[in-house]
């Protein structure tokens, strides 16, 4: 692996894509662990303990959540 790709990368996530969970839809086999929820919209980012993945809310929050 080199150094750019052990690199955390940025997830942009917007409404649309809440309840936030990872790993997301589509991802592959050998990048699939335990489901877990994040809450996104606490501090406008969230990281999967799993694997890393560092999730950034963008857009407009949904009506209803605080």
């Amino acid at each position: 692996m080199t150094d750019t790709q052990s690199k955390e990368q940025t997830i942009p996530v917007s409404a649309a894509d809440l309840p936030l969970h990872c790993p997301q839809p589509g991802a592959p086999l050998w990048a699939r662990h335990p489901r877990v929820f994040l809450d996104v919209l606490k501090e406008g980012e969230a990281v999967c303990p799993y694997c890393s993945a560092h999730y950034v809310f963008t857009g407009e929050r949904p009506k209803g959540h605080h």
